[in-house]
């Protein structure tokens, strides 16, 4: 089965849902299940100006369905990142990041029209 698009590991790609996009980094992409494993980089919402951004780099990896992802380009993303304060290592996943991404997540399976859905 040829998946379309073609991700790498390493790639940046994005997650739209109106106005906020969520940035991640693709782990791996899982062909026999049209998955794409992912983790998540920065939340940013667009309705401001500049765009309000969360960082995600301490969120949950996510499996989720390979064809509702869509390449970054980089001239998108490097403003974004160019945001963000240089990470410091955590033992324990962000509990705020993690409430952004369930947030995020939540909404966007609710926005999804039904014949998109898995």
């Amino acid at each position: 089965m040829d998946i379309s698009p073609k991700f790498q590991p390493g790639q940046i790609v994005s997650l739209d849902d109106g106005d906020r996009n969520l940035y991640a980094e693709v782990v791996q992409v899982v062909i026999s299940r049209d998955l794409c494993w992912v983790r998540p980089l920065l939340l940013a919402n667009f309705t401001y100006e500049p765009p309000l951004i969360n960082d995600l780099r301490d969120a949950p990896d996510l499996f989720w369905p390979v064809n509702l992802f869509r390449p970054a380009m980089d001239t998108e993303v490097i403003t974004l990142f160019s945001q963000l304060s240089p990470k410091q290592p955590k033992a324990d996943i962000d509990p705020v990041a993690q409430a952004h991404l369930n947030q995020f997540i939540h909404q966007f399976w609710q926005s999804l029209p039904e014949g998109k859905q898995l």
